[in-house]
């Protein structure tokens, strides 16, 4: 799908005080608890596109930071359109950045937990490496996270849930809870927060799967 230029898009992330810079988000890898002036636990949503999970994740979980992750400009504009709309809200940044560059931004053990949304199948062999989900990626989600860490992945595509699922196997990773229609799983429903496209695929009647996987003990 070809994204929509938004003409202005980089100059108003630029001018925001809720997202923290390419100049200087490197130079916060090891202590990202001084951006928020706290020692709550710190979430990140990688590929965040709109911004509707993370935004509601962080107003209903005071007790935790958040941190939303997007590489495009007119998308990640969407997300800040709606968190300038939450005044009430200091538990939420966000960062335009490529998610192969996670290792250089956070440091060893400095994020609780990792959501992955419907993210881009790269539906080409050669480009499987790419995927969030993948073995490549889930290497880098082991140098960040917590020991008790964990990456919880929602998706709509069958056959990228059950690429990651092979991920998870060759990676060593537990796989800790899985559901191939996650809105017919009471378990696995409670607490869940819907992002955009999951609203409109679920309409349409595509089930949704969802994983939840750690690091072997």
């Amino acid at each position: 799908m070809r994204l929509r230029n938004i003409p202005g898009s980089r100059e108003a992330i630029a001018a925001s005080g809720f997202v923290v810079h390419e100049d200087v988000m490197k130079e916060k890898k090891g202590c990202w608890n001084t951006v928020f002036g706290n020692e709550k636990p710190i979430f990140i949503e990688v590929g965040m596109g709109k911004g509707r999970f993370i935004t509601e994740l962080a107003i209903r979980c005071p007790q935790n930071n958040y941190v939303g992750i997007e590489k495009y400009s007119s998308v990640l504009l969407r997300a800040l359109e709606k968190r300038e709309q939450m005044e009430e809200v200091d538990n939420l940044y966000f960062l335009r950045m490529d998610a192969e560059e996670l290792p250089e931004v956070f440091g060893e053990n400095e994020v609780s937990g990792i959501y992955l949304n419907f993210s881009d199948p790269w539906p080409k062999d050669r480009h499987a490496k790419r995927r969030l989900p993948s073995k490549e990626f889930l290497a880098r989600y082991d140098k960040i996270l917590k020991p008790e860490g964990k990456v919880e992945f929602k998706t709509d595509n069958r056959g990228l849930f059950d690429f990651a699922l092979e991920q998870v196997k060759e990676a060593g990773w537990d796989l800790e809870a899985c559901t191939f229609d996650l809105h017919h799983d009471e378990t696995m429903m409670e607490g869940n927060i819907m992002t955009e496209y999951e609203e409109r695929f679920s309409a349409q009647g595509n089930p949704i799967c969802k994983m939840i996987i750690s690091r072997k003990k």
